[in-house]
């Protein structure tokens, strides 16, 4: 089996030497690195290949949004799984970070089980976006829905117009995923199979021109879909 190569990034050591103490338990992650800045962790991402970066959002030189927009940048680091470390209540970017290309969140009072579920998520190719991730970006575009900034905005214009093209089933089961239903709870709701709901997200996501779960959420919740719920 082919261990996950992480690479820790965060600008407090204590919060570091703990992930790395957790996930060295286990016998599938090498970490491989740590970086105290985004600056740092875009060199060493670039020199290390990580197949997981684990990204603290608060930090000096370069924010984990800046660095989250460089790696998907440069096509050495693009492919990269990010994992976006969090405490939901403080920090006020994982829409950006999410518009950058994160592929989910983690709370930092994660335990080890959910923090080697989402490092193995990622590494598969998936998304980590849990209900309380979503909750908590709901949270964040409630409280600037106002913003004329918002309201201008060319990428929800965007988005707007790709939920325009969902069909009335698809649209129903976005609105389900953006309120942080999993396939098996979206079934049950809509009286449908898992396997037909795994369907409708992903013709959702074919639509929306998203490729994870977690980027259908942010686009779904700009284009507004929990405006009316």
């Amino acid at each position: 089996m082919n261990t996950i190569r992480v690479l820790i990034v965060d600008d407090q050591a204590m919060i570091r030497s703990g992930i790395r103490a957790l996930l060295q338990t286990s016998d599938t992650v090498d970490v491989v690195g740590e970086a105290a800045d985004g600056r740092r962790a875009v060199s060493m991402a670039r020199a290390l290949s990580p197949d997981v970066i684990l990204m603290d959002l608060r930090m000096p030189i370069l924010d984990g949004v800046g660095a989250i927009t460089e790696l998907r940048g440069n096509p050495a680091t693009a492919a990269t799984g990010i994992l976006v470390l969090t405490t939901f209540d403080t920090d006020d970017n994982v829409i950006d970070a999410l518009k950058a290309g994160a592929n989910g969140f983690l709370g930092k009072s994660a335990d080890y089980e959910e923090l080697l579920s989402a490092v193995n998520r990622v590494a598969a190719g998936g998304s980590a976006l849990s209900a309380m991730a979503t909750d908590s970006v709901v949270g964040h575009l409630a409280a600037t829905a106002a913003a004329p900034t918002r309201t201008h905005d060319p990428a929800s214009e965007d988005d707007l117009r790709k939920l325009a093209s969902l069909t009335t089933r698809e649209r129903e089961v976005v609105t389900l995923v953006a309120r942080g239903f999993s396939n098996d709870a979206i079934a049950g709701h809509l009286f449908i199979s898992p396997m037909t709901a795994k369907t409708h997200v992903n013709r959702a996501m074919s639509k929306m021109h998203v490729s994870d779960r977690a980027q259908l959420v942010v686009a779904a919740l700009r284009a507004g879909v929990l405006d009316d719920h």
